[in-house]
């Protein structure tokens, strides 16, 4: 299984990887899965041979079926991959590809804004993305799924969280 940050630009991506996960050893990568009510915070970080390049990792995303595989699928190890997300429109894309409404792009009206020319479908304009995926990867083994009243038993759920929702929710 993989295990891959998205970033939309190609140069980040790279940097981030040449900058700090190369220095990561493997068996030191950490990532956290917290659920709390419909999504969960995915944290990543590591130990680095470059602390001062030490870089961590968050996002809260809703829970999804991928998630749900990969939790059930892991089997204690995955592989980190970076990948860079691509928005393509009609022009950008071969006639076969999928537009976001499941609609192929030789259904799409190049003419008329690149509407779907399906009578039932409510698709205004082609949109459709290419995720593509670094070549280096690394493996990691420290995988752990928490719930949100656990975070306090593990150092890195505990600072994530507490920096990014405890410490904001109080000030509000």
């Amino acid at each position: 299984m993989n295990v891959v940050p998205l970033f939309t630009d190609q140069k980040e991506s790279a940097s981030i990887w040449h900058d700090t996960i190369h220095w990561w050893v493997d068996p030191s990568i950490k990532i956290r899965f917290v659920e709390i009510d419909d999504n969960y915070w995915f944290i990543m970080a590591s130990d680095s041979q470059k602390p001062e390049t030490n870089l961590s990792f968050f996002k809260v995303l809703p829970k999804s079926e991928n998630y749900e595989r990969f939790k059930k699928g892991h089997g204690g190890e995955a592989y980190l991959r970076l990948g860079v997300y691509t928005k393509k429109s009609l022009g950008d894309v071969k006639k076969d590809a999928l537009c976001n409404c499941s609609h192929e792009a030789q259904d799409h009206d190049e003419n008329d804004n690149d509407v779907c020319l399906f009578n039932n479908c409510d698709c205004k304009q082609f949109s459709s993305f290419q995720i593509n995926l670094l070549k280096r990867k690394k493996t990691t083994t420290d995988i752990k799924f928490l719930e949100e009243k656990d975070v306090k038993d593990d150092p890195l759920a505990w600072n994530c969280l507490n920096a990014n929702k405890y410490s904001k929710s109080e000030k509000i």
